[in-house]
């Protein structure tokens, strides 16, 4: 199946690296295992901070991308079978997919949408009503975060499916890092100078002046309450935020190993090579890099939210605390610092990582609900438009 892939917030192949990146990366990984053709449609992004004007504008850019677009895409060699929008909310709607799929007469399928009624007037009025007027010619949506299900549907039409489908990476890289975990840990001790007698706890998150900030605060705070403890704190990340990531470190005494951006090729020997992934994850949907940890055997730490919640399993594979709880937070540290427990929830984390979200399986049910979508549009189409007089 030929796929034009589009993500209005960040295309996957943009240069800033992010969850939402590494998502839809994922998304077309998972689409070309299952045999299609994935080719991003454009890399127009829409996204706005809630600036009414540049919204009206950037909406008149997308009109007029999808026309070209149109008329580029009804060649018989590119033209698509299918198209696929990743992450449609208010701050980033489809100007593209709901236009060229209605013109080419294809399925229209969206993963990751979310609605939040709050934004209906407001300075997201425009976004807002533009991803409802999208979901409103979805032939199908794939969700992600189990708690925008109920947002979503009554913004369908009667019948279309939702697939759950939950968040997912390629597990073999870091099974194989796990494997591999005392050689990974020397050669880190050597470079950072790290005791490896200690607890290595691990945060891997960008640097930046919102929830990321607020997230690296709280786990300052948390861990400076720790009286001491005797652990080894890694931090992978950088961004415009990082004078005021390590004030906050400092100003709690935590002496922080500051890695930088690390590549993604070499996230599973950091995170097999440590104990314990801790990341308050204030405000976030689920967190990519809460089931990369998982997936490298590590138990997590972190707030509580139904999106953590649907991939960080409370008291078998990590612990979640309410959010914001600097107090509670650094209790569910203290308590993972025992390291029979650890070894227990260590074992269970990559057990569920790889049973639940893992590409292979996600892969699988995506092409399943994919064909099943394609099928049912087609057999739509072939219905007689006109029922005949005797039958009204």
């Amino acid at each position: 199946m030929r796929i034009a892939f589009h993500a209005p917030m960040k295309a996957p192949d943009d240069p800033v690296p992010s969850g939402d990146r590494l998502v839809a990366r994922n998304l077309v990984a998972a689409l070309e295992r299952g045999g299609h053709e994935a080719t991003l449609a454009a890399r127009f992004r829409s996204y706005d901070r809630g600036d009414p004007e540049r919204q009206a504008r950037l909406e008149l850019v997308g009109r007029r991308l999808a026309g070209r677009l149109v008329c580029r895409l009804t060649d018989p060699a590119l033209r698509p079978d299918l198209w696929f929008t990743y992450h449609l909310y208010h701050k980033a709607p489809d100007h593209l997919g709901p236009a060229v799929s209605a013109a080419l007469d294809i399925p229209y399928v969206v993963a990751e949408a979310s609605v939040a009624g709050k934004q209906r007037g407001g300075p997201f009025d425009r976004g807002f009503r533009a991803s409802l007027a999208a979901l409103a010619r979805a032939d199908l949506v794939v969700t992600l975060n189990p708690g925008d299900a109920a947002g979503v549907a009554p913004h369908l039409r009667p019948g279309v499916a939702m697939l759950s489908l939950p968040p997912f990476i390629d597990g073999a890289p870091f099974a194989a890092a796990r494997r591999d975990r005392e050689a990974a840990r020397a050669e880190l001790a050597r470079r950072f100078t790290l005791d490896t007698g200690r607890i290595w706890l691990v945060a891997a998150a960008m640097m930046r002046a919102d929830q990321k900030l607020a997230s690296y605060r709280l786990l300052a705070d948390a861990l400076g309450g720790l009286g001491g403890a005797p652990f080894e704190l890694l931090v992978a990340g950088a961004g415009p935020a990082e004078a005021a990531v390590r004030s906050a470190f400092a100003d709690a005494g935590i002496k922080a190993h500051f890695l930088g951006e690390v590549p993604a090729g070499a996230m599973p020997a950091l995170l097999a090579a440590s104990d314990l992934y801790v990341w308050p994850a204030v405000k976030e949907a689920f967190g990519m890099a809460l089931i990369e940890a998982q997936a490298a055997g590590l138990p997590v730490v972190a707030g509580a939210s139904p999106g953590v919640a649907s991939v960080v399993e409370h008291d078998a594979t990590g612990l979640l605390v309410p959010p914001g709880d600097a107090a509670a937070f650094g209790a569910g540290v203290a308590s993972l610092l025992n390291p029979r427990r650890r070894a227990e929830f260590s074992a269970a984390a990559r057990r569920r990582a790889l049973a639940t979200h893992d590409i292979a399986g996600a892969a699988a049910r995506l092409g399943a609900a994919l064909s099943e979508t394609c099928e049912s549009f087609r057999a739509a189409r072939s219905l007689p438009r006109f029922l005949p007089r005797s039958l009204h």
